[in-house]
């Protein structure tokens, strides 16, 4: 339901407008705009959004939103940088960016964070290449 404010209507809460969609609050949003803040170079601003969920796949527009869900077996409870960072060479492809030097600063920033949760975030959520690629930097 719009809330009123001092503009007219302001629009419903993301999370409030996927609970209700999906009947479920058991989801993480994900924009590539969240992989800047992982310090690997991406710079870029893009204008979508993906919900990793349980339930739903496919392109949907929610109160003049588009977002691209994504059925996943796992889906983690919050974003945490060693979660954007497995994403992120998930769809590496996808990407502007340079993406051979992308993909060595992710070599390098995988260093820095906690490899036991990284490993187990690749094993959960990654997709083949991601959890060679990780697999191969703790070994």
């Amino acid at each position: 339901m719009p809330k009123p404010s001092v503009f007219g209507k302001a629009p419903a809460d993301e999370r409030e407008l996927i609970s209700a969609f999906l009947k479920d609050d058991r989801f993480v949003v994900v924009s590539p705009n969240d992989y800047n803040v992982l310090g690997v170079g991406t710079t870029q601003l893009y204008n979508t959004r993906r919900v990793y969920n349980y339930k739903r796949h496919g392109d949907f527009k929610l109160g003049n939103r588009d977002f691209h869900f994504v059925r996943k077996p796992f889906v983690p409870n919050k974003l945490s940088k060693e979660f954007l960072l497995v994403d992120l060479a998930n769809n590496l492809k996808h990407l502007a960016e340079d993406q051979p030097g992308l993909l060595e600063n992710v070599k390098r920033r995988a260093m820095e964070l906690d490899s036991k949760k990284l490993k187990q975030l690749a094993n959960d959520f990654g997709t083949v290449g991601t959890k060679h690629l990780f697999s191969s930097l703790s070994a």
